[in-house]
């Protein structure tokens, strides 16, 4: 029997303008590993916050095991400015405590690696604040733990390594999580509960998000009509969840048969075909061009010799850790970036539109209202094949029309978000970069993006450290490694391979020296001979997968064009279908086995 550490009873949460959360109960037991989702402004944060004791509840009690220490991330950190890095994560402790623990090094090793230890806490970037408060919270000895937004200002490679961490810091049975967090990915990676916060009220679902993703289709049949639009997102995200990549549909994540039924009449999300047909129409056979591009900053060179043509249609997703040049790619590419050498080409009939993550299409409507903002756009909107006023295309982003009369300035930072997609699309480039659109976005939001990026025509160039949207929304990915644009053709699972056969750090037996201006990188962990060695057979199933899919392709392309007068050929490719569906599930299954043995 699950053992009961926390609780609330019939909470409620009022302000006075309105009600938060209205006579909730919920409780947590050892073993829980809990995620709460929900849209911005519901009410998860403040879930936490009465949970771990830091608001009081209007009405009702908390309860809590004697004796539970509980420890929380929240989303603003109240660091000592004038601390360093070292004394920030590990405080007083001398070094010999700290560094024996293999625990504490593979926390700053994995968080804060680049970070120099004699810093100080005022030196520091805001992300790197963040990932240093991080680090000083998972160096501690707590039995529940409760993250909000702790993916936020980490990387791929970070957010890899924070599933990993929470997955194995406590034994099965033992310690307790909460997590709030927009990333699907990391969802599905650490919890087996989510919590979804709506409407004052908490619904729990068994499972990571992609069961959430089927157990919410399930409830909003029932409740019929007053849930079609959000029924008909969540199927379509479903189908792609059953459809995506072999980690994701193999694993017994949510009952197969009742899925299967459920998006039985879902076509797929995306006719590529047709898209690129239509992108050649608007773009020509000419996009952007990239050739033996680098970009120096001083003496630092951030690419080197990049060659890239992209082409009509394109999909692609770019990945690397923070600083590699994802955004000067993109500067690239949109043209405010002047390469050091090479030389970037745009196509004559080329519009380019940018999201950046610095809300610049806003900084000049800030003191306007949203409607008049809309008001100076067009009035009507060709978009999947149906007309849509402006108005209609952001309400079709989750935008309430209440907040039609809100100054721009006033809007929340999700808010701000979907009015500068909106803007974008109106503006009708053919080509869009999307600079970390998950910023600021709850996961009602990214369903509703992904949606309206399925039906566009264009070429489409996202940098995310998402890699749920990256491969949601994009057909191939690129990752920057020291300079260089690598093809992956193994998606993020191929760039996270290549990372780790690298052996970043040097050594596990040298942790870093306050004082001496070292980083923490000595403290890292090395990857390992067997880790290479599973690696490289990681990569070569993926390439016999690219086959073995290429050919299931053909041979389907042929059977529909194939004579069915034709019996006995018919049933050679029939029977040859099978082999490599076979063949190709039993490498599928191969994939999972080892993917699952590096963590």
């Amino acid at each position: 029997m699950a053992v009961h550490v926390l609780g609330a009873e019939s909470v409620r949460l009022e302000y006075p303008t309105r009600v938060i959360l209205d006579s909730v109960t919920v409780g947590v037991a050892e073993g829980d590993r809990i995620g709460i989702v929900g849209v911005n402004g519901d009410g998860k944060s403040s879930l936490v916050g009465i949970l771990s004791g830091r608001i009081t509840p209007s009405a009702g009690q908390v309860t809590r095991r004697r004796g539970v220490r509980f420890g929380v991330l929240g989303q603003t950190d109240d660091l000592d400015a004038s601390a360093t890095v070292a004394h920030t994560i590990i405080g007083s402790r001398a070094e010999h405590e700290w560094a024996g623990d293999p625990k504490i090094r593979d926390v700053i090793g994995g968080l804060v690696a680049d970070i120099a230890w004699d810093a100080t806490v005022a030196e520091l970037s805001g992300g790197q604040r963040r990932r240093v408060a991080l680090a000083g919270l998972l160096v501690g000895d707590w039995d529940v733990l409760a993250l909000d937004e702790p993916t936020n200002h980490l990387d791929i490679d970070g957010i890899t390594w924070l599933a990993g961490h929470l997955r194995t810091r406590w034994s099965a049975g033992t310690g307790s999580l909460l997590v709030i967090t927009h990333d699907r990915w990391f969802l599905d990676e650490v919890c087996t509960t989510t919590w979804e916060v709506h409407d004052g009220t908490i619904d729990s679902f068994e499972g990571g998000y992609a069961a959430y993703v089927l157990q919410r289709v399930e409830r909003d049949r029932i409740a019929a009509a007053t849930e079609t639009k959000r029924q008909n997102l969540a199927r379509k995200e479903l189908a792609w969840l059953r459809r995506g990549a072999p980690a994701r549909t193999s694993k017994p994540k949510f009952r197969i048969d009742a899925a299967n039924a459920l998006i039985a009449d879902v076509p797929p999300i995306r006719n590529p075909i047709e898209l690129q047909r239509l992108s050649v129409a608007r773009l020509g056979k000419d996009v952007v061009d990239l050739e033996g591009v680098g970009v120096r900053y001083g003496d630092h060179e951030v690419l080197h010799d990049v060659t890239w043509r992209i082409a009509p249609g394109e999909r692609t997703g770019i990945v690397g850790a923070n600083g590699s040049g994802k955004s000067t790619v993109l500067g690239l590419v949109t043209g405010t970036i002047t390469p050091t050498t090479g030389r970037v080409r745009h196509g004559k009939t080329v519009r380019v539109g940018l999201l950046d993550q610095q809300f610049s299409q806003l900084a000049d409507i800030g003191d306007d209202r949203v409607r008049e903002v809309l008001a100076r756009t067009k009035a009507i909107f060709h978009f999947d094949g149906k007309d849509l006023t402006s108005a209609q295309l952001l309400e079709r982003l989750g935008f309430s029309r209440r907040h039609l009369a809100s100054f721009v300035r006033e809007l929340s930072g999700g808010q701000k978000r979907r009015l500068q997609l909106l803007l974008l699309l109106l503006a009708e480039p053919n080509v869009i970069a999307l600079d970390e659109p998950t910023n600021d976005v709850d996961a009602e939001m990214l369903t509703a993006m992904e949606d309206l990026l399925d039906s566009w025509p264009g070429t489409l160039i996202v940098v995310s450290h998402d890699r749920y949207l990256l491969e949601r929304v994009t057909d191939q990915q690129y990752a920057i490694i020291d300079g260089h644009l690598r093809h992956l053709p193994g998606g993020v699972d191929d760039y996270l391979a290549r990372r780790s056969a690298t052996d970043r750090a040097p050594s596990a037996a040298s942790p870093p020296r306050a004082g001496d201006g070292s980083t923490a990188a000595g403290v890292a962990s090395v990857s390992g001979v067997e880790r290479r060695r599973i690696s490289k057979e990681i990569a070569s199933i993926e390439r016999r997968l690219d086959r073995s899919t290429g050919e299931i392709h053909e041979i389907h392309r042929r059977m529909a064009d194939h004579d069915h007068a034709d019996h006995a050929g018919f049933r050679r490719l029939t029977e040859r279908l099978r082999e490599t569906e076979a063949e190709a599930a039993a490498l599928e299954e191969r994939w999972i086995e080892l993917s699952e043995s590096l963590g």
